[in-house]
């Protein structure tokens, strides 16, 4: 009943109801593009490429594109690359002073950084763009088809392929405007969902009676979906997990009046890195998978057969290890106890029973050190949890929603979306989604 009635509270504000409406335009709109096939390739011949792309890092890209990446799509290439381009701009924002400059500057300076990260998207998609056309021809006529990649053909198909991803991140800002939640973010989640329904019916026509693959029945079945949810309820509490530090600040009277005096609280996280560990973590152990490809008869054991397996045990060992490293060190680098206790001081604040200055800066640390140590525990076994999966006879396809990236950002953005429809909800004196307490999203609405 209760369910109900937060729909029609919903359906009641017009503005709420406009933007919900807008975003779902929108995701029509990507959606009936990822279907959209490039000139001049034969929709027939693309076998080839949907089993390349069947597991492994490349199912991963292929989810995040929402399919398109398997489809040789317009919008194959997808939002990763506007993605990375964030990533890189935001890296040099931590080291380069004149990034650093902009980000003080407020709006001006963040609109300055968007247009650099608009133009590194498109170096980074001239540069993806002729790669994937190798790649795809390459699938293409080793499972017996043709298709023509002259050197104009490649131009233009990769100025379509640009063009698609381009205007992918055109919708997410339309989202973002109009819609409802951070537009990237949603366009990421759409494309990952999009993949659950054909997961779900994969898994449970594998688990029947007479099926080639690993039968189980229907009991089955319903414990992964209940490991599922455990697993979600789990990478949620990892998401909003906070450490709250007491801050009190100083009274101060002037003329007739009070200021300060209140008790707040620094929310400290526990996993302050977000998904970031994980996608550099990736990126590397994807150097032995893409060398494999050149190591000829050399590629099928030793080294490369060894980090080449994504279910194997010494991949998933050094990704963890590397999951774990890259915490700490993004930690460090997003986290400054140093730059929180001066501006603590310059406002007059201080925790209570810490002296200001250089002992509350040693003492925020000390407790980021000791909340990021199980934190990056909990990270690296969310990572490596599709693997344990595949070890229990669970499908690659319905494996991946079992942890990593996906699921993180899956948990993230959904939180965020909740968090702002809450919000317009309260702010037209409506209750909120829950009966009790609020909805926390991240404290970056960003997709990473």
């Amino acid at each position: 009943m209760r369910f109900l009635n937060t729909v029609k509270n919903i359906w009641s504000v017009e503005d709420l109801r406009k933007r919900i409406g807008m975003t779902l335009l929108l995701v029509i709109i990507y959606r009936f593009g990822c279907y959209v096939v490039l000139p001049g390739i034969n929709p027939d011949a693309l076998t080839a490429m949907k089993s390349f792309t069947a597991d492994g890092l490349m199912q991963l890209l292929d989810m995040f594109s929402g399919g398109a990446f398997s489809q040789a799509s317009i919008f194959a290439l997808g939002i990763m690359p506007y993605i990375t381009a964030s990533i890189v701009i935001q890296l040099a924002g931590m080291v380069l002073p004149s990034f650093q400059k902009m980000q003080r500057e407020g709006e001006s300076g963040r609109q300055k950084l968007n247009q650099y990260t608009r133009y590194l998207t498109v170096l980074i998609l001239l540069v993806q763009g002729p790669a994937y056309l190798y790649n795809l021809r390459l699938q293409v006529v080793n499972a017996g088809g043709q298709v023509e990649m002259g050197i104009w053909t490649v131009i233009f198909l990769t100025v379509i392929l640009a063009a698609g991803s381009m205007f992918i991140m055109w919708l997410g800002e339309r989202i973002t405007d109009r819609g409802i939640g951070n537009g990237i973010s949603f366009i990421i989640l759409v494309g990952i969902i999009a993949r659950l329904p054909v997961a779900l019916f994969y898994e449970f026509t594998s688990r029947m009676p007479g099926s080639t693959g690993n039968q189980g029945g229907l009991i089955m079945f319903i414990v992964e979906i209940v490991l599922l949810f455990a697993v979600t309820i789990g990478a949620v509490l990892l998401v909003q997990g906070t450490r709250k530090v007491p801050v009190q600040y100083a009274k101060r009277i002037v003329g007739n009046k009070q200021y300060g005096g209140a008790r707040q609280y620094i929310p400290l996280k526990v996993n302050a890195a977000g998904v970031m560990p994980i996608i550099f973590a990736q990126a590397i152990m994807f150097i032995p998978l893409t060398l494999s490809g050149f190591g000829g008869g050399e590629a099928t054991h030793g080294f490369f057969a060894t980090f080449s397996d994504i279910n194997g045990f010494w991949y998933n060992f050094v990704y963890f290890i590397m999951i774990v490293a890259f915490t700490y060190f993004y930690t460090a680098i997003t986290v400054r106890p140093t730059q929180m206790a001066e501006e603590m001081k310059r406002n007059n604040g201080f925790i209570p029973g810490v002296k200001p200055g250089k002992k509350t800066a040693e003492y925020l640390d000390a407790i980021m050190n000791r909340i990021t140590l199980p934190g990056s525990l909990f990270l690296g076994i969310v990572a490596i949890l599709p693997a344990f999966a595949r070890v229990f006879g669970i499908s690659q396809n319905f494996a991946q929603f079992f942890g990593g990236t996906s699921l993180l950002i899956m948990v993230g953005v959904v939180l965020d979306t909740l968090q702002q429809i809450e919000s317009h909800l309260m702010m037209h004196h409506y209750d909120g989604l829950m009966k009790d307490g609020k909805i926390k999203g991240r404290t970056t609405g960003s997709a990473y």
